[in-house]
């Protein structure tokens, strides 16, 4: 098993046109804040300065042996797990529980290291599942027990299962030859969920009318929706070539389908969020809140494009 994560040269030309249009952001966003006394590039500020916060993390994430990159992956579902259990109400009775629920996290990830895929893959629906509901069973209290049992196996399912795909794309399914690396494959689609969510931002503002779920959430348009999700499949179309195996045809429906998961995931975090009261899940990140606002459309893109590739090209 080779223990080394190489970056290879195409991942480092995507990463230095990334910083590239980041210098120009920053100088871009500080020419427009001159004299601005109404803050009104405020929030767009704060999103360029968080935009450094991530590359810098992730390129270090990734730039290490694949011990540390799957441990960088861990850790990120260490903390937003965390974050979600602190935010949403949790039984007294279950607070022992919760060390189990925790304890997925790091075996979750040693089936990553491993590349033990085929547990990897029913470990959090299958053996966690019913694990966690046997202890919870086991505390004797049937006060509210379908809630709390929804609520803790949704946030394993959506923290823990959902974003280790990221991490498993580092350690491709072994003895399958497949013409791109891991490295590459995690950056494409890091890269093009995030680019989706300020594309909608950026469509949203100048474009938007029609709010599309208003009760969700209210900044979120038709007019936003519809441009980024057409904006991230023309970037997609552009950046498969550099970075992935796709043809062209499925380069167009990664795209759509990262540009419509991403929408879904921002929307059903800003849910979770409406229904116990917060605005942000933290403060973590400046300018995104928590870790659950930064990674929220990961959640959905992550597993939706790692078992797209793993259906046609592992």
């Amino acid at each position: 098993m080779n223990l080394d994560v190489w970056v290879p040269r195409n991942v480092l030309w995507v990463f230095g046109a990334i910083v590239a249009l980041l210098v120009v952001a920053t100088l871009v966003v500080a020419w427009m804040r001159r004299g601005d006394g109404t803050g009104r590039h405020a929030e767009l500020a704060a999103r360029v300065r968080s935009w450094w916060v991530l590359v810098f993390v992730f390129a270090i994430a990734i730039s290490f042996r694949r011990g540390i990159a799957i441990g960088f992956f861990a850790v990120l579902s260490f903390l937003a797990l965390k974050e979600y259990l602190s935010l949403v109400p949790t039984r007294r009775a279950d607070r022992r529980v919760l060390f189990w629920v925790y304890l997925c996290v790091p075996l979750q990830y040693l089936w990553v290291w491993y590349e033990w895929y085929n547990l990897f893959l029913i470990f959090i629906p299958v053996w966690a599942f019913l694990f966690v509901a046997m202890r919870m069973v086991m505390r004797g209290d049937t006060k509210d027990f379908l809630r709390a049992a929804g609520t803790i196996h949704w946030g394993l399912m959506t923290m823990v299962f959902g974003l280790s795909h990221l991490a498993f794309l580092l350690v491709l399914p072994e003895g399958k030859a497949v013409p791109a690396h891991g490295a590459a494959l995690l950056l494409f689609v890091v890269l093009l969920t995030e680019l989706n969510d300020v594309l909608q931002y950026i469509w949203g503002r100048t474009l938007g009318r029609h709010k599309v779920l208003e009760s969700v959430s209210p900044k979120k348009t038709v007019e936003g929706l519809v441009g980024g999700v057409l904006s991230t499949t023309v970037v997609a179309f552009l950046l498969a070539p550099v970075l992935t195996p796709l043809t062209p045809t499925d380069s167009i429906a990664v795209g759509l389908m990262i540009g419509i998961g991403g929408f879904l995931g921002d929307v059903t975090i800003s849910a979770l969020k409406r229904d116990i009261g917060v605005k942000d899940s933290g403060s973590l990140i400046p300018g995104h809140g928590g870790i659950l606002d930064r990674i929220d459309s990961l959640l959905f893109t992550a597993p939706l494009f790692f078992h797209f590739m793993a259906y046609f090209y592992f």
